[in-house]
Formats: C-alpha cells, structure tokens, sequence
C-alpha cells in the first residue's frame, strides 16, 4: 500500500472509531510498527492527528488561530454562550475562561446580572464593559496570543486566592480516553489551578472539540459537574463520553 492510501486509512481510521493503535494497524496492513509511527509522526506534524503513546487520537480543529477558530460551529457556539449565560446566577462569583465560545456567553449574560466574574482573558474583561452590575477582576500575566489569555505563574498564584461558584471552562479537546486537553502547557496550568478553586465546572463543547486530542492534558472528564455540548451531537459520541464519566447535557438548540 502507497504511503498516501496508508495515511488515508489512518484519518479514516480517526473518524470512524476515535483512535488509532499503532500495532493493530501494523498487523493488518502487514508492515512494520516503525512505517505506521513515521506515518503518525508526519500526520501529527501536519495537525491532522494527535500521538499518544501506542497510536493516535483525532488532533483537535480548535487549536488554530482565534480567527480560524471564529469561524468554526458558530451556530452550536451561540447555543452553548446562551446555555453557559444561563447557568451564572446572580450573587455568584464565576470564573469564565477564555476563548470564542466564553465571548458568546457573555452576549448572553443578562444586562441586569449582579455577580463577580473572573477571568484571565482581557478580551472577555473588554467584552463584559457595558454588564454595569458586574464586578470584573482580571488576572494578570504574560498574556498568550493564540487564545488572547494570560497565562504564566502570576495567574496561578492568583487562582489560590478564589473561591469561586462556578468555573466556565474552555478545551479545545474532549475525548473519553484523553479526558480534557489544551494545546498550550502553561495555559492547560492555569485552567487546573483555576479548576481547584471553583465548587463546580462546567466545560461548554463545540462539536470540533467532542471526540478530538491536544497536546496537554487539563484533566479526566469525572471532574466536570457539566459538559454540555450541542443538540445536535451524535449520540455515539455522547455515549461514549458518558461512559467516560462525563456529565453530558445538551445546549437548548
């Protein structure tokens, strides 16, 4: 088999099943482990798949540049801003990540909310200027262009100091066996440090993420009270997420 037909059975392989192990594949395509790790390898490169020990995972859309990432689901992502709004309760202190999907949320957010809302990402601090009766602290750090956020120890330390209701948090991957990841390790950091500070977090999951892998792992799926995801996400995928231990409830369409 051509290295081109090989490479289009793997990215065949992704879609249909969520994963790709290297000694399987091997065994029955009758070649080497070696020709299907430097298949892996070459793919990972283009960002067409994510490696992991043994194979590989789907590589998430989600990791390219804020601009690319506008563009993506954005029909899903005005469900999930208005689904995440409705969960911030007036009187709450909640942490809102950053990130496409956090900006809808706070299109969402009623003008009248009395809340704090925390957030390391200066484009939701921006965004939340005319929701008068919020209190928004922002914390700093060194901020990280490809998700507009800051990241960095500062952010960290500040974290330690929250108590927080609720935590709104962004992933660009959601997969039942990676759990939730990121593509950035300083800002995958953050999100852990911010995690522990909040009695509940719910992630908000366009369908690019479901089923897909980044490069850092944030944490397993059990440690969400709610993923919610789209309506019109295959039940497959949320069955499988499920039974990963993930909370899964769907966005009002």
């Amino acid at each position: 088999m051509l290295t081109t037909h090989r490479k289009q059975l793997i990215l065949e392989r992704l879609r249909q099943h969520g994963q790709v192990v290297a000694k399987a594949l091997s065994d029955e395509l009758g070649i080497s482990e070696d020709t299907v790790r430097r298949d892996l390898r070459e793919l990972a490169a283009d960002g067409l798949l994510q490696r992991v020990h043994g194979g590989a995972l789907p590589a998430s859309a989600a990791v390219g540049s804020l601009q690319v990432r506008e563009q993506l689901a954005p029909e899903d992502k005005r469900a999930l801003g208005r689904a995440g709004a409705a969960l911030a309760q007036p009187g709450q202190v909640v942490i809102l990540d950053g990130g496409t999907t956090s900006l809808q949320v706070v299109q969402h957010l009623p003008l009248q909310l009395r809340a704090t809302i925390v957030t390391h990402s200066p484009a939701v601090a921006v965004a939340l200027a005319g929701h008068t009766e919020v209190e928004v602290l922002v914390l700093g750090g060194r901020l990280f262009r490809h998700s507009m956020v800051n990241v960095g120890a500062s952010v960290v330390e500040a974290a330690a100091q929250l108590r927080a209701d609720l935590y709104l948090m962004g992933v660009t991957g959601v997969h039942a066996d990676a759990g939730l990841t990121t593509g950035d390790f300083e800002e995958a950091a953050v999100k852990r440090a911010l995690l522990q500070r909040a009695a509940e977090t719910v992630v908000l999951a366009s369908t690019d993420k479901l089923g897909a892998a980044s490069a850092f792992t944030v944490a397993p799926l059990k440690a969400l009270a709610g993923l919610v995801v789209p309506a019109n996400t295959p039940a497959r995928v949320r069955n499988a997420l499920k039974a990963a231990g993930a909370p899964v409830t769907l966005a009002p369409a």
